[in-house]
């Protein structure tokens, strides 16, 4: 199997948008910024949505149902732009990666998990948030999505250090 994921590495790292990031020093700060924009917004989203969640902040005009249709459609590009900026990182140095454990820990353990659980808090907050008065599964369930995606941010900053 990882014979077959070397080959895919060295496969995708000679296509041509990562041949053209890599020969053009500017261009890879260029997607790193359109990348760390997407999570921006990302997470932006998400953290507002968990801390309306756990009642963090003065007193609300809007419930967390609320907060999240107006800001789902924002999530979910910031989430399009992150994925793109990072999957044409990640092609870049492809080979690299793939060996590297912070990596590994980020893309197949931690990354799916947040994204699932992110998805859940989403699917029920439409019912958690129809009022101020959250149930506390649903402060739980914001605290460890917060968690989650602090786990994910600090695997992606160990990455350069393997």
């Amino acid at each position: 199997m990882h014979s077959l994921l070397k080959s895919f590495a060295e496969w995708l790292e000679n296509t041509p948008v990562p041949l053209f990031v890599s020969d053009y020093p500017w261009t890879y700060q260029v997607v790193q910024f359109t990348h760390f924009t997407g999570l921006s917004l990302w997470l932006g989203t998400n953290i507002g949505l968990d801390l309306h969640l756990l009642g963090v902040g003065p007193k609300r005009k809007t419930s967390a149902a609320q907060f999240l249709k107006m800001t789902i459609v924002w999530n979910w590009i910031g989430l399009f732009i992150a994925a793109v900026g990072g999957l044409t990182l990640f092609s870049t140095a492809a080979t690299t990666f793939i060996d590297n454990p912070a990596f590994e820990t980020k893309i197949f353990a931690l990354l799916p998990i947040a994204l699932i659980w992110h998805i859940v808090v989403q699917v029920k907050t439409y019912s958690w948030g129809q009022t101020s008065d959250v149930p506390k599964v649903a402060k739980v369930a914001g605290a460890v999505e917060i968690l989650l995606w602090f786990c994910v941010a600090t695997a992606a900053v160990d990455i350069p250090y393997f």
